[in-house]
């Protein structure tokens, strides 16, 4: 399936899409069957109301992140590489004069540098980038080198997802004799990153970055916000992909 078909369906099966088509039947069904057209739109305000509160787009990520942390007793001599997913690139960066890291793979690669230095394993990024110029692994070897001062070994610049990912990593790495890695992506990716790495044939030792964490609750928990709600989204892909890696 092509990457654009996938983001498309993602797209009507995931919110806010899928509630607005939720309240638009609500709206057109009024004049015929008023009590159904008015439960839709109740249901689909309620619901969009939920998903932009951090209280339970939290919550949400946070049922995602199943695997703890890597600690340094876990650290291991027959591990062969960190593999490092990638997460996005910011194109066309006009204060580094082109295509750049996006947030979120510059907190992947931080946690990289850091084993990095911990474990002095060999690093591979994966990731390609099929709607933009570069490709998102190459972004992240230039800020993982310019800006960690860590060398990157192998870069894989062909896959358009997680399940790619691990396949053409794989292909990279079994012929160097290494199928056991440190795997560095999200707390919230994780499980289905490792789904993926496993089928492909790695032994994976997970290295999660980034958890959901929060230092107490307040109103503001409760009040809608544009980014909870882009964290919702993004929990409720995972769990998709997730159940997908799995059954599909």
């Amino acid at each position: 399936m092509s990457w654009l078909v996938t983001k498309l369906i993602s797209a009507f099966l995931l919110p806010p899409l899928n509630l607005l088509i939720v309240a638009g039947l609500g709206m057109v069904l009024l004049n015929n069957r008023p009590r159904l057209g008015r439960n839709l739109i109740m249901t689909a305000w309620l619901l969009l109301y939920l998903l932009c509160t951090p209280l339970i787009s939290r919550a949400l990520l946070q049922s995602l992140e199943s695997v703890p942390p890597l600690r340094p007793s876990a650290y291991s001599d027959q591990v062969g590489a960190i593999v490092v997913l990638a997460a996005g690139a910011y194109d066309s960066a006009p204060e580094y004069g082109g295509d750049s890291a996006t947030p979120d793979a510059l907190e992947r690669v931080r946690y990289a540098a850091r084993l990095y230095r911990a474990t002095g394993k060999p690093i591979l990024l994966t990731g390609g980038n099929p709607h933009s110029r570069t490709a998102e692994s190459v972004v992240m070897k230039e800020a993982l080198e310019n800006d960690f001062f860590v060398p990157v070994q192998w870069v894989e610049d062909q896959s358009e997802n997680t399940w790619q990912n691990a396949r053409l990593s794989y292909a990279i790495l079994q012929p160097q004799g290494i199928t056991t890695v440190y795997l560095v992506t999200h707390a919230w990716h994780m499980s289905r990153a490792i789904i993926a790495f496993e089928k492909a044939g790695f032994q994976v030792i997970p290295a999660p970055t980034m958890f959901t964490t929060s230092y107490q609750l307040t109103l503001l928990d409760f009040l809608p916000r544009g980014r909870a709600l882009g964290k919702s989204f993004t929990a409720m892909h995972e769990w998709i992909g997730r159940w997908w890696y799995l059954f599909g």
